[in-house]
């Protein structure tokens, strides 16, 4: 697939196939991933792979953080609340969790190592849609909790920036526009005085 066709043809692709992905076409989005740039050359991503039974440990994490989270009063039943917010980790069949950990160094920004994972799972994304996969990257309130860093083993500085549910696609794909790029840029050729 022609780069320029994979950037303006890529969707969110929220429905995917119960339907097994190869370990080499997961490893080739894992690489895609890791080719990323970064400042200082410090490649602050990882990636945690969940696949079968192993989409339990988001699971449990998202029901664990609904259930203390939940509003007194307006909660269902403890198990009811586990089993339909554990749900999620399973609406496809590979979740990659993609998360930042920021180099200690002193001339590293750490604004910058979020930038560099955000641009890795770009890289992750494309690499899905060139080999025929759905995928979407879903964050929202859960993914920064602690509990979900604990989940993860993550230290108080890393952070999960990203949980990429892949899949063989199992809707049609949106259709989107973009308004022209025309009227987001300013050319700035010559020197203001």
């Amino acid at each position: 697939m022609d780069l320029y066709e994979a950037i303006k043809s890529r969707r969110s692709i929220g429905r995917v196939k119960d339907e097994a992905i190869s370990r080499e076409t997961i490893e080739l989005i894992l690489e895609a991933g890791n080719w990323a740039p970064s400042h200082h050359s410090t490649e602050p991503w990882r990636f945690y792979v969940m696949r079968g039974e192993g989409r339990n440990v988001l699971a449990k994490a998202y029901g664990d953080i609904a259930v203390e989270t939940a509003k007194p009063g307006h909660a269902a039943d403890e198990a009811e609340l586990r089993a339909k917010q554990g749900a999620k980790a399973f609406r496809a069949p590979v979740v990659i969790a993609v998360a930042a950990s920021p180099s200690k160094e002193p001339q590293v920004n750490r604004s910058e190592e979020f930038a560099a994972v955000h641009a890795a799972v770009q890289n992750m994304l494309l690499a899905a849609h060139a080999a025929g996969l759905g995928a979407i990257w879903r964050s929202g309130e859960p993914m920064y909790h602690p509990i979900m860093n604990r989940a993860f083993g993550l230290n108080e500085d890393e952070q999960l920036t990203a949980l990429i549910y892949l899949g063989y696609p199992d809707m049609p794909t949106p259709a989107k526009s973009r308004r022209p790029f025309q009227e987001k840029t300013v050319w700035i050729d010559t020197a203001a005085r």
